[in-house]
């Protein structure tokens, strides 16, 4: 492979074809071909995808297919499916896809069938969330679990978090679900206020159960419950997500009621596995399988599908135009749908933690652009907030807008003036308005060709969402492959979480800090309020003792 993607000859085509195009419009695009709508639409099981409104023709397809052929895209997406190991700064394999293989299919890794070890955890918790949908599963005292507490951080509590919101609509009447991710004592305090430690199952989600956020809310939790209960509650309100067995054990969890993943699958990509047990819990095991089931389809369609008709590979290469050849350094996802409110922050760090590299998978200099500013909020809130600058701002913005064509609810007169809004922001942002008479006034016109893809789901249901989450999952991997990164690994996150662990053992003593004279003063300055607040506190204690 080449030391970067830009010394392919295709790769100067793009950038001349890109001038090429450079005074054509969208509009002029439609008038030539009268069937662009949809010629330039696919379907894959339900899902489609409209990417007609974007400053594209079939020479800028025909040479983006080319750079993906040219950078092996079809070899590497059969070694990720094959196990090779393409996480190379950790030497692992990557196979989340295999947390979606069906029952009764083998992957081997290293002469091992990991697809039965995945599916004996997926039983484990099916047996669990049974149990606690049924009331079978008691707490200290008898009573059933009512709440279930997910106690995680990042990809630990993203997918999870953001699931539940899409698909509460299936979530058991009597078994809620909530999350903690910040270390900031608001977020646990704010999840425990109101809840009842009788009827309250936590579930700590860290692999190696050493990470420093999701121990100290997992230990705050615990104090929480043992004040009420006594330590040897904890055995009935707590569970594991890990792989470390002894502090699992330490923390007085049963290891019986540990849930293994594997260094396989990476904290982004990892919602199909144990780390999705909360949603299980709630949505039950037949509809986890059918997320399961959903997000296989598009594993299956991203495998096997021609390039040109390939869902993850268009939304890939479309975006790598944008990024590279267009300019563009941000892009928007907005969910039509309120359920989907979370799916912004998700994509978030499936993309930016995925593709945010500046080296590639051999350590040099990657030379392009990689992962754009992520961004998004549902419609139609996000009209009356930053939709301002999409169609008159100075910066293009490439944008996801997707729409759900059966809602839940039976409020037909919302849902038709919602998907009204979802259309008519495309075909504004594609075609404007120009004031060509100027009799209107510069401020009032709308310039156009401001780029967007439509992706239609005919519900939301866990298969669909399923079928969402694999496919951004797959355009990520098709544009970190041709980037050249390395998309299974996130060093980035390293250096700030080492430089904490010192800088908090200075706030908590007191010699002088020897870090750099502006992280001095805030930390002297944190220091002195930290010892007011402590000093306030004993003596309100001392007051009331006397």
């Amino acid at each position: 492979m080449s030391a970067s993607v830009s010394a392919l000859p295709v790769w100067g085509e793009l950038a001349a074809h890109r001038s090429e195009l450079a005074s054509t419009s969208m509009r002029e695009l439609f008038g030539r071909d009268p069937r662009r709508g949809t010629a330039l639409a696919i379907e894959h099981d339900g899902v489609v995808l409209d990417y007609s409104k974007n400053v594209i023709t079939d020479r800028t397809l025909s040479l983006l297919m080319r750079l993906a052929r040219d950078r092996g895209l079809v070899a590497g997406i059969d070694a990720m499916f094959g196990g090779a190991r393409i996480n190379t700064t950790e030497d692992r394999a990557v196979l989340h896809t295999v947390l979606r293989t069906p029952a009764g299919g083998s992957v081997l890794l290293d002469g091992v069938d990991v697809a039965g070890s995945v599916h004996q955890v997926l039983d484990r918790m099916s047996d669990l969330a049974d149990a606690i949908r049924s009331g079978r599963w008691r707490g200290a005292t008898g009573r059933p679990i009512r709440t279930v507490v997910n106690i995680g951080i990042g990809g630990s509590d993203l997918g999870p978090a953001m699931a539940y919101h899409a698909l509460r609509e299936f979530a058991h009447a009597a078994v809620e679900a909530r999350f903690v991710s910040n270390v900031d004592g608001h977020d646990i305090d704010r999840v425990l206020r109101g809840l009842e430690p009788e009827t309250t199952l936590f579930i700590v989600s860290s692999k190696t159960f050493t990470t420093i956020e999701t121990l100290t809310n997992a230990r705050t939790a615990r104090r929480w419950l043992v004040e009420s209960l006594g330590a040897e509650a904890v055995g009935k309100h707590f569970v594991a997500v890990s792989t470390n067995g002894r502090e699992v054990a330490g923390f007085g969890i049963d290891p019986a009621n540990m849930f293994e993943f594997w260094d396989w699958v990476g904290g982004r990509y990892s919602l199909p596995s144990a780390i999705g047990l909360s949603l299980m819990i709630v949505i039950g095991p037949e509809r986890f399988r059918e997320f399961l089931a959903g997000a296989h389809s598009m594993d299956r369609h991203f495998r096997a599908a021609p390039l040109e008709k390939n869902l993850p590979v268009l939304l890939g290469l479309l975006g790598i135009w944008h990024r590279n050849f267009c300019g563009a350094q941000a892009f928007a996802v907005l969910p039509y749908d309120q359920r989907l409110a979370l799916l912004p922050a998700y994509l978030q760090q499936l993309d930016m933690e995925s593709n945010g590299k500046s080296v590639d998978r051999y350590g040099r200099a990657v030379g392009v652009d990689t992962a754009p500013i992520l961004w998004g909020a549902p419609g139609t809130n996000g009209q009356h907030a930053f939709f301002q600058m999409l169609h008159q701002g100075t910066t293009l913005v490439p944008s996801d807008f997707i729409g759900v064509l059966e809602p839940a609810h039976t409020h037909r007169e919302h849902h038709d003036l919602l998907m009204a809004n979802l259309f008519a922001q495309t075909r504004a942002l594609a075609f404007g308005e120009p004031d060509g008479s100027g009799e209107r006034p510069p401020h009032r016109a709308f310039p156009g060709d401001r780029p967007s893809n439509t992706i239609l789901v005919p519900r939301l249901s866990p298969y669909t969402l399923g079928q969402l989450l694999a496919l951004y999952e797959h355009k990520v991997f098709v544009q970190g492959w041709i980037w050249g990164v390395n998309s299974f690994d996130q060093w980035g996150v390293e250096l700030g979480k080492k430089l904490a662990t010192g800088l908090r053992d200075d706030l908590e003593s007191d010699r002088t800090p020897a870090w750099d004279s502006s992280t001095n003063a805030l930390m002297m300055r944190y220091r002195r309020v930290r010892r007011a607040g402590t000093a306030g506190r004993d003596a309100t204690t001392t007051d009331e003792m006397i």
